[in-house]
């Protein structure tokens, strides 16, 4: 176990949205920002930034560091796009009442094919079908989540299809 490996997640939080140098196994050399460090492997997640080109990422095995430099502090503008990276992608913004408006026709249509729906959470935000799949906003197919796949597979398609004829 080498001293990288040795250190804590604490210690590795320090190096995020840093652009270090990374020393590995046979000299070889890694510059980047680092997205994230995994605690189980020590592994390093580096994003870079080619000029005109999109990011990449790339990672270095915790076991072959060597060496790890901090080269830069990251200002704000780099924190916003390393957090772009791992987040996943937003399609549309919808606002609190476009929201609303698709939560309640969505439940207007379930109700109408007959489908149990009733509204959860603090906020009545999550729609629940049957007690047994919950969708989240903003309701689409990708929302859906159960553990019967048979119940997600139909829904998803069902909602696919509500979807395609409302546009």
């Amino acid at each position: 176990m080498n001293d990288w490996q040795r250190k804590s997640p604490l210690d590795w939080e320090t190096y995020v949205n840093k652009l270090v140098k990374v020393v590995a196994v046979e000299k070889h050399e890694y510059e980047g920002w680092v997205l994230t460090v995994d605690p189980v492997s020590a592994t390093i997640v580096l994003a870079t930034f080619p000029e005109n080109q999109k990011g990449s990422i790339s990672f270095v095995m915790g076991h072959a560091v060597q060496e790890v430099e901090i080269l830069r502090e990251g200002d704000s503008d780099m924190r916003q796009r390393l957090a772009c990276i791992s987040a996943p992608e937003q399609g549309q913004a919808y606002s609190q009442e476009e929201l609303q408006k698709r939560k309640n026709a969505l439940k207007t249509w379930l109700e109408t094919n007959h489908i149990p729906v009733c509204e959860q959470g603090e906020l009545g935000r999550t729609l629940s079908v049957a007690g047994v799949l919950s969708i989240e906003p903003p309701y689409g197919p990708e929302q859906c989540s159960s553990a019967n796949e048979i119940i997600l597979a139909r829904v998803q398609g069902l909602l696919q299809g509500y979807l395609d004829k409302q546009h």
